[in-house]
């Protein structure tokens, strides 16, 4: 570590992390869609946007990001874009999160849907809120997970400019 007098050693605990994406889906109707979901490490149901780690080596984030929003959620999406690119705890982790924007949205019907949910996705609700309310519920503190919060605000300001700032949803991580 830099100590003006030149470099230190110190000991830092790093958890090394496989990556994850974050789905922020926005209907036509300017609304989020949102699932909750039991966090066994900080003991609540919290609401989440659909979500997922890189666990299939290979695999482009945005094939990962369809899947997980058709597993969690069951949509599809027209339309991909770059949200946001974040390291989620950087004081403690290399995990990197891409959450993308899901737009022009269509439910698929559960039989078409070949995914068993079980443990902590087996019970998660699916709802819509207003992005205008759900941007109040980040800022009051009901919205606790980052990948949400996080996604909920830039998609609010990308909404503001016309979505006319976002990245292809193929572009690079830096």
């Amino acid at each position: 570590m830099p100590n003006g007098a030149g470099t230190e050693i110190v000991q830092r605990d790093v958890i090394e992390h496989l990556g994850s994406v974050g789905i922020l889906a926005l209907d036509d109707q300017d609304r989020v869609l949102l699932v909750r979901q039991y966090r066994h490490p900080v003991g609540h149901l919290l609401w989440e946007a659909p979500a997922g780690l890189r666990d299939k080596d290979g695999e482009p984030l945005r094939q990962l990001a369809e899947r997980e929003l058709l597993e969690e959620a069951g949509y599809r999406a027209g339309r991909w874009d770059t949200l946001v690119d974040v390291f989620p705890s950087s004081g403690m982790s290399d995990e990197r999160t891409r959450i993308f924007l899901a737009r022009e949205l269509t439910e698929v019907p559960a039989d078409e849907i070949d995914f068993e949910r079980v443990h902590e996705e087996a019970d998660m609700p699916v709802v819509w809120v207003p992005l205008a309310e759900a941007v109040r519920k980040v800022l009051a503190g009901e919205i606790h997970n980052m990948i949400a919060a996080t996604g909920i605000l830039a998609v609010n300001a990308a909404h503001a400019r016309g979505f006319r700032d976002l990245r292809p949803a193929e572009a690079p991580e830096e």
